[in-house]
């Protein structure tokens, strides 16, 4: 006990004339131990009546002496102690004293935009204003289809123009239905299915068994790398969804999903063969319609699985749909058939090996894939067709479809492997802060915008591909500046954002090939990309713009200091105030996932949760790599998915929490982001956990977290710090709870 007791206590052990109560106790003497003041006189009890009569008759007279002035003794009614000290006056009775109010707390000081900004917020709301804000977004919204009426080249734009609003609805109201914990098997469903990048680079092959021209070889190796996609996104799915199965789950049988894959594939087979026109159209719908329930089926965990059956059989019937409509040679379908097999094999592999600590590279990785497949596809289609685009009606729209797939393509092939190296630890995890990095993202995109110029305007066929050729390496070095520039910590928003740039990308080659299921796949990942950026950065308070930019903006006055000693814990004084605890929650962070500490932790919750105590973890949006990483790994190693809770669910719980747990997070329990109007974070949503009795923190040391902000948290009366690698502070938490119950 007096081990866990901070510098400047007091004991008083009143049993020191029999050798006292307190280990520590010297009797007789009074002595410190430790920044602790024990007093351990034997003689204590006869101590005791002297010093209490003059600590009172001390007292007493200064009190008297204190009413009036000098020799002058006054009774002043109207001072607060004198009042409330008087019980008869003049033979009144004067008891019970009037209640005194207590003073108003000191206003905050503000600097001069956190005060515009009070003052703005106490103004009435100007409803005219936003009334007509919203008529002027509708009135331009509406006003552009108007105009794109009115340009459209054909029926087939304004059909496919219409093809890509709906999806993008659908998308969009789809993916907020996604609980936050499934966040990561969305992401991975979403690289399953913009494999459908496969289907631009089917249309384009030829020759025989091999390739036998550029465009396609080109084809072939888009082909293949979607397939990669394909056949490693949906395992990986799979495999995170079946970390969250709870031994009381009841049974389920998956396999009985591929009967209507089996039966429609069989069905439209035979249509086609028998040349039915417009059962390829429809084959299409039904994978659309497929692709929309995979990301659907994750609004819950019972669904979850259905929805990844659902991806494939949506995947499968595209390409399936693909073929149908192609009239091919067998050599041909021979080497389209060994490309996608190659492809689906080998991302099959790596997604059956890859640990799920990994995963957040993996998604990286599969992003470069579909942004490669991207450029490679849209390259191919205009070295195979540029002979006769000039002929084309709309001509401009193919062109412009074809160009801007390239460049998202680009970015996104060279941000994903530049993201890809910062989360495997091949490049440092540190923002690359370039000088003059504005300016030249600004001066490649001002370039990227001239190439498109020269390749719009041009009907020569070398000038085009130089153009095309340009854009490609334009985009390539600027998803490396862009990247390049965000820290580690921003990870979580660089993946969603590059995950919806796959997805654009996927939308463009649609419109360029005129192909329904690519345009709808791409506006779903598109929108699932984006509406996750967003969640993301509301987490952490932050514009996209922000984020994208690098670093964590600046502070709009001066930051509060932090002051005071922190107290440190080992692990035996941590077992005590865990043992001693009923309430309990758990806040991970990105230090857990590197540690590996999920193990320990997940058997030591279990053994907490069978002594009676109520045990849960609390989830910050943005802690971990990718959104939901931390769930994830936390069902792997066991942990019912019913005790891991939103940051939304349970911030309201800490105030009745015995005990807090912090295990390797920082920005995500700043006390900052709410106690000082000046911060950086200030705004921040964060995990309240210094409202709870206690609060033990396990990281490292007490340095800052990635917003370079000092932790209040740390400092607080009711923290602890258990400093050291977490693995190994779990690891042996694990075992003195292990010892200690053993015991009893």
């Amino acid at each position: 006990m007096v081990e866990r007791m901070r510098p400047g206590s007091v004991v008083v052990d009143m049993a020191a004339e029999a050798g006292g109560n307190i280990e520590t106790t010297r009797p007789g003497e009074l002595y410190t131990y430790k920044g602790v003041i024990h007093i351990g006189y034997s003689d204590l009890p006869s101590r005791l009546p002297t010093q209490a009569s003059s600590l009172y008759a001390n007292n007493i007279s200064k009190f008297l002496l204190s009413i009036g002035q000098k020799d002058h003794f006054h009774v002043d009614l109207k001072d607060e102690v004198v009042r409330g000290s008087i019980i008869v006056h003049n033979g009144e009775m004067m008891y019970p004293p009037p209640r005194v109010a207590a003073p108003p707390p000191a206003p905050k000081k503000l600097d001069a935009k956190a005060a515009a900004a009070a003052l703005a917020a106490a103004e009435p709301p100007n409803y005219f204003a936003k009334f007509l804000k919203d008529s002027a977004v509708y009135t331009v919204g509406l006003g552009s289809l108007l105009g794109l009426g009115m340009v459209a080249p054909n029926a087939a734009f304004t059909t496919m123009l219409t093809t890509f609003s709906l999806s993008g609805l659908v998308g969009y109201h789809t993916v907020w239905s996604v609980t936050p914990a499934l966040h990561s098997p969305l992401m991975s469903v979403t690289n399953a299915i913009s494999g459908i990048t496969a289907v631009g680079g089917l249309l384009l092959m030829g020759g025989g068994l091999l390739p036998t021209t550029l465009p396609q070889t080109l084809a072939a190796t888009a082909a293949f790398i979607s397939a990669i996609n394909i056949g490693g996104g949906f395992i990986v799915t799979q495999r995170m969804l079946d970390m969250f199965r709870r031994p009381t789950d009841p049974p389920e049988y998956n396999y009985l999903y591929s009967i209507p894959g089996i039966a429609f594939l069989g069905g439209y087979g035979w249509a086609a063969a028998n040349n039915f026109p417009d059962v390829h159209q429809m084959a299409y719908l039904a994978a659309s319609l497929c692709c929309v329930g995979a990301l659907g089926g994750l609004s819950s965990q019972p669904t979850a699985r259905l929805g990844n059956a659902l991806g494939i059989i949506g995947v499968t019937t595209g390409l399936a749909a693909t073929l149908g409509q192609m009239k091919i040679p067998m050599e041909v379908v021979a080497q389209m058939g060994g490309t996608m097999a190659l492809g689906g094999i080998l991302g099959a592999i790596i997604a059956k090996r890859i640990p799920i600590t990994d995963l957040p590279q993996l998604v990286a990785a599969f992003h470069s894939f579909v942004g490669a497949a991207a450029v490679l596809t849209c390259i191919a289609h205009f070295l195979a067709h540029a002979d006769h685009l000039a002929a084309d009606p709309s001509v401009a729209v193919i062109k412009t479809s074809l160009f801007l797939g390239t460049w998202i393509g680009g970015i996104t092939w060279s941000g994903s492997l530049i993201a890809y190296g910062k989360l495997q630890g091949l490049l440092k995890s540190d923002p690359l802060m370039l000088p003059g990095r504005h300016a030249l993202n600004a001066g490649l995109l001002g370039l990227s915008a001239a190439s498109m110029v020269g390749f719009l305007g041009t009907h020569d066929i070398g000038f085009g591909m130089g153009m095309l050729g340009a854009t490609t390496g334009l985009s390539a070095l600027m998803g490396v500046t862009l990247t390049s520039a965000i820290g580690g910590a921003d990870m979580p928003v660089v993946i969603t954002v590059l995950n919806s740039y796959s997805g654009w990308a996927l939308c463009a080659e649609g419109f360029m090939l005129d192909n329904s299921l690519m345009t709808v796949v791409g506006a779903l990942i598109g929108s699932s990309g984006a509406i996750l950026s967003y969640i993301m950065c509301k987490a952490m308070n932050r514009s996209l713009p922000n984020v994208i930019m690098g670093g964590f903006g600046a502070p709009t006055g001066e930051a509060m200091k932090v002051t005071g000693t922190h107290t440190e814990v080992n692990v035996e004084q941590a077992v005590d105030l865990v043992t001693e605890a009923n309430n309990i929650i758990i806040t991970p962070g990105y230090g857990l996932c590197v540690a590996k500490a999920q193990y320990p932790v997940a058997e030591m919750v279990s053994m907490l949760r069978k002594k009676g105590k109520n045990v849960k973890f609390a989830i910050h949006p943005v802690a971990g790599r990718m959104p939901g990483q931390l769930n994830v790994l936390l069902a792997e190693a066991g942990v019912p998915y019913d005790i891991v809770h939103e940051m939304e669910e349970v911030n309201g719980e800490f105030p009745e929490t015995d005990l807090v747990l912090v295990i390797g997070a920082n920005d995500t329990v700043n006390s900052a982001a709410e106690e000082d109007p000046n911060s950086i974070i200030a705004g921040m949503p964060v995990l309240r956990v210094w409202l709870a009795k206690n609060v033990i923190v396990m990281k490292r040391s007490l340095a800052t977290g990635y917003a370079a902000v000092d932790n209040p948290v740390f400092f607080k009366q009711n923290t602890s710090m258990l400093l050291g690698d977490a693995k190994k502070t779990c690891d042996a938490l694990l075992d003195k709870i292990k010892h200690r119950y053993s015991e009893l």
